[in-house]
């Protein structure tokens, strides 16, 4: 089966002013990375790290992972020569934090455009305030050159008032939001980091939560959490065998009106979702050929 379904189980941020740790993101066996401009790096040390970054992408040293560069905000000094620089380096996408309007997303896109970022450069955005939970279908339907959406968990915590907990009750409605605007726009969706990188219990409690309510992938801040992700986000063997099982009967059975499968009936949807199971682990099996 042909897919152009792109694992993005874990998704690693690293600081770009750290060579040690960009010289060891070479070997390790996350999805993707972000090249981090932003929190992960002081203030004056962020000209010499967005070289560093643009570096790295264009390197080629990073085999298959994704590569993205998340710059800092609209709304500071940096923005701009960040920009710039990534469209020029033409990584597989920008990562903007601070995302909350269709009009904001606009904006971005007309700039990649003018900055020359390459058609292969998409655009991610970080969704983490009130009002961008309230407008993510508009944010997710503004351009097409927005394909992932990014939740950003502790700038939402902060901005509500609310406490980091196990199951994030505080935080369910903003995340099943933005599920929401993914899923009907089409566009892809990473959960947000978990902070605690030596509570690997609380960790992996928070991995299948996010694969149960549908998340694609999980940004990570630890090297360490990387295992955890790919294993939570991968279909079981036991998914890919019943997968398989949904469509052959399927295909069986067409033409007889109904179908079943281990005393389940089964229909249209059901295949649909084997399939994307099957997609699933097909990509992530070439990503590791």
């Amino acid at each position: 089966m042909s897919t152009d379904f792109r694992p993005r189980r874990s998704v690693l941020y690293m600081p770009s002013s750290n060579e040690k740790v960009l010289e060891k993101a070479k070997t390790l066996a996350c999805d993707a990375i972000i090249f981090d401009l932003e929190d992960a790096v002081a203030p004056d040390a962020k000209p010499a790290a967005r070289d560093a970054a643009a570096a790295a992408v264009a390197s080629g040293d990073y085999g298959r992972r994704e590569l993205t560069i998340r710059v800092n905000g609209a709304d500071t000094g940096w923005h701009e020569d960040d920009l710039r620089a990534a469209c020029a380096a033409g990584p597989d996408a920008i990562v903007v934090p601070k995302v909350d309007s269709a009009a904001a997303v606009l904006t971005l896109a007309d700039q990649l455009e003018r900055f020359g970022a390459p058609d292969h450069t998409a655009l991610w955005a970080m969704v983490e305030t009130p009002r961008a939970m309230l407008h993510c279908e508009e944010i997710a339907a503004a351009s097409p050159r927005l394909n992932l959406l990014v939740m950003g968990t502790n700038d939402l915590a902060k901005e509500l008032y609310a406490e980091h907990v196990p199951g994030r009750q505080p935080l369910l409605t903003g995340l099943g939001l933005c599920l929401l605007a993914a899923r009907a726009t089409g566009k892809a969706i990473l959960d947000g980091v978990y902070n605690d990188v030596r509570n690997t219990e609380g960790f992996l409690a928070e991995c299948q939560q996010g694969r149960e309510m549908g998340f694609d992938g999980k940004t990570l801040i630890h090297p360490g959490q990387i295992d955890g992700a790919n294993a939570s986000f991968a279909p079981s063997d036991h998914a890919v065998a019943d997968a398989r099982g949904i469509i052959a009967a399927w295909e069986e059975g067409r033409g007889r009106g109904v179908v079943t499968y281990n005393g389940r009936m089964v229909e249209n949807l059901h295949v649909d979702s084997a399939r994307r199971t099957l997609s699933i682990h097909e990509a992530i099996a070439a990503l590791n050929s």
